[in-house]
């Protein structure tokens, strides 16, 4: 059971779109080829319009993940609880399937008699804790959230910890939006650790606009691609080549 690893996209942002695709269909394209879109409202003093939290809200639910509004402070606790209860609800998802597909009808883990369902239950938190996962985290690094953008690097440092006690296998990318020359800018390329990010993140420069969509779009993307041997070899970041 589940031997592709579990994909997820982690929007971090604390505002609207302004430019681009509506990221809330970019998230259903995610979401229809096996990524789950997660989003965390970063706030500070309630300072959060009440489109924001619709579009917070729409993304996760079309990305078939989970969203949460959340104090800056609060933000570490957060980003591991949203990562973790995703990642339980992928499972679930994935054994509900396997239930119809044995039983041959529609049937839940909660209709099993209570014993049965707890042996799933059993299952699905081993999965947890063995299954390989891919986080590729998004940060919003519009101008509002300069102030914000310390307590996310030690939000995404926790996470890399909690997450690397875990038996089975993480791998993480970082991408921003906007970038230094384009909407979306790729800060980390896939890695088991997040400590990477300890030198970059602090000289980070913020933008204005907020292309939301187009950065969820690139962040679909990237989990097709892969290193090449080519590129390996030359010590190219950038030369990536499709491994489906």
């Amino acid at each position: 059971m589940t031997k592709s690893p579990l994909k997820q996209i982690l929007l971090i942002t604390d505002g609207c779109s302004n430019q681009g695709e509506d990221p809330i269909a970019m998230a259903a394209l995610a979401n229809e080829s096996g990524i789950t879109v997660n989003v965390i409202g970063v706030v500070e003093n309630e300072s959060i319009e009440h489109k924001g939290v619709q579009e917070i809200e729409g993304i996760a639910a079309s990305g078939g993940g989970i969203s949460q509004i959340v104090y800056a402070e609060q933000l570490s606790q957060t980003v591991q609880m949203v990562t973790r209860k995703a990642m339980t609800q992928t499972l679930q998802g994935v054994v509900n399937k396997e239930l119809r597909q044995i039983l041959g009808k529609e049937t839940d883990m909660e209709e099993l008699p209570p014993d049965q369902r707890g042996e799933v239950l059993e299952v699905v938190d081993e999965l947890g804790e063995t299954s390989d996962i891919e986080v590729l985290v998004l940060v919003d690094t519009s101008a509002s959230m300069k102030s914000k953008l310390p307590t996310v690097k030690e939000a995404l440092l926790d996470l890399s910890l909690s997450l690397n006690a875990r038996m089975g296998h993480n791998r993480f990318a970082v991408f921003i939006f906007p970038g230094k020359r384009k909407e979306v800018e790729k800060l980390l390329d896939w890695t088991p650790n997040l400590e990477l990010l300890t030198s970059t993140f602090p000289k980070l420069a913020v933008g204005g606009i907020t292309p939301t969509g187009p950065a969820l779009r690139e962040a679909m993307t990237y989990f097709k691609k892969r290193r090449s041997l080519r590129g390996l070899l030359a010590n190219d970041d950038e030369y990536m080549e499709d491994s489906m």
